[in-house]
């Protein structure tokens, strides 16, 4: 790893030298100029500081992996009780579209307890092969076997790269498999792509959403990404099916775990804004909590649900299964109408792949108006009021 080395004894003055840095990466200790965790290695200081003073270290190079012995797209197959969840179809069509770029294959691995009857589905999807892990340990997720089972399809399989779901499983088990490999893992992913030498290009909006930030793990093997539920398109099921299911065995001592799961309850099930087909989300144009009832009264005329962003939740006014973008949940609904929505990153994250987006904003240049397919400039208090009383004479009508 590089470093940067501090030459104190040629530092005149030390107080005017730490100014220079942008981060407050450098401190005085014992009379000693030394770098802290602030740095973040623009080197700035070996460029401008008095000559001779800084240097830049190279860290050891790592060992370049043999990418030839990595091949494949593999897919974890998130389930429960076997049924599968679909942001795993969702990355089955991801999977494809990289996997051709590359004229490679597309793996799943699907474990569990009685799932190879379910595992036939997926070749409905275009899936070269789907490697199932079978076993009564497995019936629970409990992260020790569950672990070892893909660890044990890596191995042996040795696929160039491996998209996992941001469920509640995908996102405890990715991190160990990372951990196990020494490989890289990105989470949340909103673009994926990939270059001829496999390496996985994974992109995600980073520093609070203000960059998008580009994300390569060229010198290790396998790569590993997380994608949330609706942010990638299902491809279409085809009546036909290709590909082959194969059954892998795992040694017993490899599935023991010090978790014993004693029951079981199981979640009522409940609609969420993330399968909703029709969205209105308030914003922080709303100005009291009152109000959101004039918000409610469009969603239910249009048969849909209601949504906020952040700063509505911060205020209390809504439960935080209500919100939209990269902190809250990621959406796809046919029809999203966004009142006093600013359109930060983090929110248009979120949204932007929402069939049509139809916004109402007071300030022309706010940046929803970019992702916007339809807007109208004007207060939402005189508009959407309005926008109900269309809706209801049409409904009359």
């Amino acid at each position: 790893m590089a470093k940067l080395v501090v030459h104190s004894e040629k530092i005149n003055d030390k107080n005017e030298v730490i100014k220079m840095c942008p981060f407050g990466a450098m401190e005085i200790v014992n009379d000693k100029v030394e770098i802290n965790a602030n740095c973040k290695m623009c080197r700035l200081c070996v460029k401008k500081g008095p000559e001779g003073a800084f240097e830049y270290v190279e860290g050891e190079k790592k060992p370049e992996v043999d990418k030839s012995l990595w091949k494949g797209i593999g897919v974890y197959v998130d389930h429960v009780e076997g049924d599968i969840h679909p942001v795993t179809f969702e990355l089955i069509g991801k999977a494809r579209e990289l996997a051709e770029k590359i004229k490679q294959e597309v793996y799943c691995v699907f474990i569990g307890n009685n799932v190879e009857d379910k595992a036939q589905e997926l070749l409905h999807y275009g899936v070269d092969k789907v490697f199932v892990y079978d076993h009564d340990s497995l019936r629970e997720f409990r992260i020790e076997p569950y672990s070892a089972a893909f660890e044990d399809f890596i191995n042996n399989v040795k696929p160039a790269a491996i998209l996992v779901g941001a469920t509640t499983v995908g996102r405890s088990l990715a991190p160990r498999i990372a951990a196990r490999f020494r490989t890289g893992l990105t989470a949340d992913c909103t673009i994926l792509d990939i270059k001829e030498n496999t390496d996985l290009v994974q992109i995600r909006p980073a520093f609070g959403g203000n960059i998008m930030a580009q994300i390569v793990t060229p010198n290790s093997r396998p790569q590993l990404a997380t994608v949330r539920y609706k942010v990638m398109v299902a491809p279409e099921r085809n009546e036909e099916f290709t590909g082959e299911i194969i059954s892998c065995k795992i040694g017993e001592e490899k599935l023991k775990s010090a978790i014993n799961v004693l029951e079981v309850f199981k979640k009522e099930a409940e609609i969420g804004i993330s399968d909703a087909e029709v969205l209105v989300v308030a914003g922080r144009g709303v100005k009291s909590q009152k109000d959101l009832s004039m918000i409610k009264e469009l969603a239910e005329l249009l048969g849909g649900e209601v949504a906020v962003t952040r700063p509505l939740i911060e205020s209390g006014w809504a439960d935080a299964k209500m919100q939209v973008g990269l902190s809250g949940r990621t959406v796809r609904p046919k029809l999203i109408i966004t009142c006093g929505v600013s359109g930060a990153v983090q929110f248009t994250a979120g949204m932007n792949k929402s069939d049509v987006i139809f916004s109402i904003n007071k300030d022309e240049k706010a940046p929803i108006f970019e992702v916007a397919h339809y807007g109208i400039v004007g207060d939402m208090y005189e508009i959407v009021p309005e926008l109900i009383e269309n809706i209801k004479s049409a409904k009359e009508a």
